[in-house]
């Protein structure tokens, strides 16, 4: 069953300019970038090939269609995108254990917006399956609604997952700060219309004029999300 629906009694932040703050999950919120990659490297070496350590930034943050096709072509495996996605799920799965490592502030920002009252979604290019199974570390009482990458026509880059969680909360995209740690996610988030905050995890996002880029989740509190929806009208 999805969770892509607010739950009933989800608070709005009224008086305020900030209406929503919506999240990434893999390497912005939890510490898993690098379990994807030890599946892939493990994955793809019992199909008789070594995956490339540059390979690692090509692959972060992307839907498992991007990242497993790119694996698929640059090895040559004979295998369909549709198995080897089953099977990268599978050993990342079995990777998770009932708790998982939080990013640093993770815990900390999410106790903010639900004092204060500001709805959370979690938005990520990963599989519904996956996320459940985050949400168990998480906390499923911290987020308004989630949404998971098999969910959407077109995922991230796309703003599609963006503006679905938007449109499920009922609030305007603009009004909506997204914490993203990829080139991949910013750009979703950015093609939406929200304000957008990076906070790099394995690869870099590139600075451009307008882009916050911060090095902590640690560095957002409350005051910085207020100030992001300065000059919006």
């Amino acid at each position: 069953m999805t969770s892509t629906v607010p739950r009933s009694g989800t608070r709005s932040a009224q008086g305020s300019t900030l209406q929503a703050v919506l999240l990434d999950m893999d390497g912005t919120l939890v510490d898993t970038e690098g379990f994807w990659w030890e599946a892939e490297v493990e994955v793809f070496a019992s199909l008789g090939h070594r995956l490339e350590e540059s390979w690692r930034h090509v692959v972060v943050g992307g839907p498992m269609s991007r990242s497993a096709g790119f694996l698929i072509d640059a090895t040559g495996a004979d295998i369909t995108l549709e198995e080897v996605s089953l099977l990268l799920n599978d050993r990342f799965e079995r990777r998770l254990g009932s708790t998982l490592p939080l990013m640093p502030g993770a815990a900390r920002l999410l106790k903010a917006l639900a004092h204060h009252g500001v709805p959370a979604a979690l938005v990520s290019a990963s599989h519904r399956r996956i996320i459940d199974r985050v949400l168990t570390s998480l906390g499923h009482e911290h987020f308004a609604l989630t949404v998971a990458g098999d969910e959407v026509e077109r995922t991230k880059p796309h703003p599609d997952p963006y503006l679905l969680a938007a449109r499920g909360l009922g609030v305007d995209p603009a009004r909506c700060a997204v914490v993203e740690d990829t080139e991949t996610g910013v750009t979703a988030g950015e093609a939406a219309g929200c304000q957008v905050i990076a906070v790099p995890s394995v690869a870099p996002v590139r600075a451009m004029p307008g882009r916050r880029i911060v090095t902590t989740l640690e560095e957002i509190d409350m005051p910085f999300l207020h100030g992001m929806m300065t000059g919006i009208h």
